[in-house]
Formats: C-alpha cells, structure tokens, sequence
C-alpha cells in the first residue's frame, strides 16, 4: 500500500468530488426524463426506495476497498486477491467506454451555451437539434473541448486539480439549480409539476417501472464505473464509510428532486408532454426557455448547470482511467492523463459520427452512441457492482474494514452484500439484456 498517496485535503472537499461524481447527467439529464416516462412520484418514491437499500450496498463497498487497499480498481482487486486483477480492468473499460459518449453530449451542452449567448433564435428546436448533431466536424471538435476541459483537471491531480475543479463548480451548481428552481415553481399552473412529482399514481406502478427506477438508481451514483473506489482510496483513515455513503446518497437525491422541481413545474406550466423521453433537455426544454421573459440568459444558466453536472462526473471518470494507468504502466500523471485524452478521443470520434456520417452503420441494430450506452449501462456496470458485492462480501474480511457497532446490523449487511444484491442486480441485468 501507499503512503505518500494523495488525500482529500478535507472531508467537504472529499464529499464535493464524491457527489460531484454521482451528480451528473444522470440527475439532470437522465432522472427527469425517465421519471416522466414513468409516472411520476411512484416512480420517485420506487426509485428512492431502491437507492436507500439496495444502492447503499455497492456504494458502501467501492468506497471501502479503495480507502482499504489505497490504490485504484486494478491494484484494489489485486490486493484482496492477485487473481482478481482482471476485474479492476473492466472497471477501468466501463469508465472509458462510459466516457466515449459522456463526453459527446458534453460537447453538446457546450454548443447550446454560445447559440443561447449569442441569442440565436430556433424555429424548430427538433430540428435544429438533430441538424446539428449530425455535422460532421463540429459536435466532435465540442466533444474535444470539453474533453480538453475535463483532463485539465486530472492533470493537475487531487488536490490542485480534482478538490479544486469541484470546490468551484458544486456550490455554483448548486445555486443556479435553486435560482431555476424557483423561478420554474413560480410559473402559471407550475403546481400541477409538483403534482405530478410528490402525488403518486399507484395505477402508474409496473414491472418495468421498478425495473427503470432499479436501474437508475445505479445509474445516478455511478457505481459499477470504479470512480467511487478510486475517491475512495484518497480518503483519510478516520473517515467513516457508512456515513460519508449516505451523505453521497442524500445528496444525490437532492439533487435529481431540485432537477425535476425546476423542469416539471415549467413544462407543465407549458403544456408540453411530460414523457417527451432523451430529447427533454436538447429540445423540450429549450422551447420552453424561448417562451419565458428572460429566456436566453435562464438558458444559458441551465446549460452552464448542465454543464457542470457533466464536468464533475467526467472528471472522476477520466481519473479512474488516469490512476490505473500511473500505477500499472507506471507513468507520470501528465503522460497518464496525455494518455487518457488520446484514447477517448479515438473512441469519440465514431460515436460523435454516428449521428450523421456514420448513422448508416449499425452494430446489432445499434448505432456507435447507442451501443456503448447499452453495453455499460445493461452489462458493465450492473455487472462489476455484482462482482464487487461478491468480492467484498467473500473476500475481504468486513468487520475489519467496517466497524459496526451492532450485530444485527452487520449481519443484515453481510446478507445483503453477500446474496440479496447480487441476485437483484442479477436479474437487472438480464431484464435489461432481454428488453
């Protein structure tokens, strides 16, 4: 193990990074759209459900073999056990391929950031949207900068770049989020938004429902890409595990409900479809924006939020790329990072052309974008939080890394982390696979 390994230079600066890698576009991207699609506060209430009990578990596992073992995935594998080293490398696959088309849509966000500055009026949101991500050369140049962006922060390591990114961008974050917030609440008929939010409709509630809610709430967190293992291993010695956990969660949480008070309330408000699925952010949204006093410059807030909220969780991705390749190729962190550029702009590039150029290549019916969201989000990451629940359940020895101070608590943990979570993820992932 190491010790002159960096740490968080404090526990608020470890939190920031750690929420800061869960907060992302997951929550405000991702969370409203499939709560819309889904019915509402049933969905939410599911969803919250799954990410107190069942989501805890793998979160409370990759944050402790990473302060355990100080290292990143594939050292932290290969110290509970030289024969699990592989698995630390699919964690650092599942961050790349994740980042392949993460960091297109970040691009994106940039884009929308200069035609709100510029005041560029649409006529057809749906259309200029699709227009624009099909361009050859543009979105992936937007692609690199926010690439470019993101890398800066891991070269410059923990504590001047990561800690530094993160104390920056999450209390501003947090502002405009509230700021958009109210002024989404304040909206005509904005209550029917919180309505449909808090007031459940238990004829809404389905299989794949639960399914959904299940399958965002690993989402959200990002477990299964080895980004909270890898914070993890930078933490002090004192911190405490299953508190630092749910205040990741709680956090989390807050976020995604500020994200969905400050989009339903307006798109109820405007009487547009609530279910309008991926395209809520690029399309519904910003057609709301052009009918509001104001709206260029409430657009240009959302998009720098959204931003931020793709900056931080692409920060911590990158740097699970970055610290394995220090620590197994030995290299310095600047070549590391300078290495990380270079692969996830090769992987970008037909992921970005897959709109346009390349929209006619498809790989089992899936186009490039489509593919690697599909393999890390219903294969990858459901299955590394399966195998770090069974390795921290049968491999290492709990109690010495987790202090619980009751026995039956350790013993409901020891249930869940050795049988109940994986059988559930288990049969996530072959729902997933199967739909």
């Amino acid at each position: 193990m190491q010790n002159n390994r960096e740490q968080w230079s404090s526990k608020i600066l470890f939190l920031f990074a750690a929420i800061g890698s869960a907060v992302g576009l997951g929550n405000i991207w991702r969370f409203p759209y499939i709560m819309g699609e889904y019915g509402g506060a049933v969905f939410l209430f599911v969803y919250m459900f799954f990410i107190l009990t069942i989501c805890v578990i793998p979160l409370i596992c990759e944050l402790s073999i990473g302060k355990y073992t100080k290292k990143e995935n594939v050292g932290a594998y290969a110290i509970v056990n030289p024969k699990l080293k592989f698995f630390g490398w699919i964690n650092v696959i599942t961050a790349t391929v994740i980042s392949s088309f993460y960091f297109v849509v970040g691009g994106w966000i940039i884009h929308y950031i200069y035609i709100n500055f510029i005041n560029h009026k649409l006529e057809n949101h749906s259309d200029y949207f699709l227009s624009f991500v099909a361009l050859p050369f543009l979105p992936y140049i937007l692609t690199l900068v926010f690439l470019t962006a993101c890398v800066f922060f891991v070269y410059r390591g923990v504590n001047k770049g990561i800690e530094l990114g993160n104390k920056i961008m999450m209390p501003t974050f947090l502002l405009i989020l509230i700021v958009l917030a109210i002024v989404s609440i304040s909206l005509p008929n904005g209550h029917k938004g919180l309505e449909f939010m808090f007031k459940p409709d238990m004829s809404k509630i389905s299989f794949e429902m639960i399914l959904a809610a299940l399958g965002q709430s690993f989402f959200t967190l990002s477990i299964g890409a080895g980004c909270l293992l890898v914070y993890g291993s930078y933490m002090k010695e004192k911190e405490n595990i299953v508190k630092n956990a749910y205040l990741i969660i709680f956090a989390d949480t807050i976020f995604a409900l500020l994200a969905g008070i400050m989009i339903f309330p307006a798109v109820f408000s405007f009487g547009l479809k609530s279910d309008s699925g991926a395209g809520l952010v690029f399309i519904t949204l910003p057609k709301i924006f052009a009918q509001m006093p104001y709206g260029s410059f409430l657009a240009i807030l959302f998009f720098i939020l959204l931003l931020f909220a793709a900056l931080t969780s692409a920060i911590s991705l990158a740097e699970v790329q970055t610290a394995a390749y220090i620590e197994n190729f030995h290299l310095s962190r600047k070549k590391a990072a300078g290495l990380v550029f270079v692969i996830i702009a090769i992987l970008a590039l037909p992921v970005s052309l897959s709109f346009g150029f390349l929209s006619n290549v498809k790989i089992f019916s899936k186009s490039f974008f489509d593919l690697f969201d599909f393999i890390t989000s219903n294969i990858l990451m459901p299955l590394n939080s399966i195998i770090i629940c069974i390795i921290f359940g049968w491999f290492v020895k709990i109690k010495k890394v987790l202090i619980f101070k009751n026995e039956y608590i350790y013993k409901l943990f020891s249930v869940l982390v050795k049988y109940i979570v994986p059988l559930v993820l288990t049969i996530l992932m072959i729902c997933g696979l199967l739909k």
